[in-house]
Parts: structure tokens; C-alpha cells; sequence
């Protein structure tokens, strides 16, 4: 997997989130998921783009293993993991 990810855009920068919107929301699936962002799940899996509510956030993802991870249609990245999170500038 790691001839993969050295094929993709690598990021620039790196930054911790502050506070909660929806860019932090699904960078919070996707990390859940094992990926670093949607630009790294697109070049693994080999998609346009990951599923997603009619609100925008990610609906499901196929983690690296093969297994499913099935998001709900509102907010589930909580408080406490929000500066947990990372937003990566390209």
C-alpha cells in the first residue's frame, strides 16, 4: 500500500482543527477509515470521489482491508475529537 500513497499529491502542510465545521466532519471519517483525506482515499481506491449525503458529508467508506465503514446522516465527529483531527493543505 505504501507504493500507492508515494504515487499521490503528498500534502504541504498540516494543521490540527480548532473547531468543528463540515471540512473537519469528513476529514474525521476519512481518518477514522485509515486514510489521510479524500485526495489519498480517491488515489487508493481508485474512485472519483467517496459516497455521500445529500448534506455533504461522507456516507460510507471501504477501509483498507477490504471492510465497510457506514456513517450516519448527522454530526459524528464529537468535541473532544476535534483537535484530534488533522486538515492537510495542498
Amino acid at each position: 500500500m505504501a507504493a500507492a500513497v508515494s504515487t499521490a499529491v503528498q500534502p504541504k502542510s498540516m494543521t490540527r482543527a480548532k473547531k468543528w465545521d463540515e471540512a473537519v466532519e469528513n476529514a474525521y471519517r476519512f481518518q477514522l477509515a485509515g486514510y489521510r483525506d479524500e485526495e489519498e482515499y480517491r488515489s487508493v481506491k481508485k474512485v472519483d470521489s467517496a459516497e455521500k449525503w445529500d448534506n455533504g458529508f461522507v456516507k460510507k467508506l471501504q477501509r483498507k482491508d477490504g471492510c465497510f465503514y457506514y456513517y450516519n446522516k448527522s454530526r459524528e465527529c464529537s468535541d473532544k475529537d476535534v483537535p484530534k483531527t488533522k486538515l492537510y493543505n495542498y
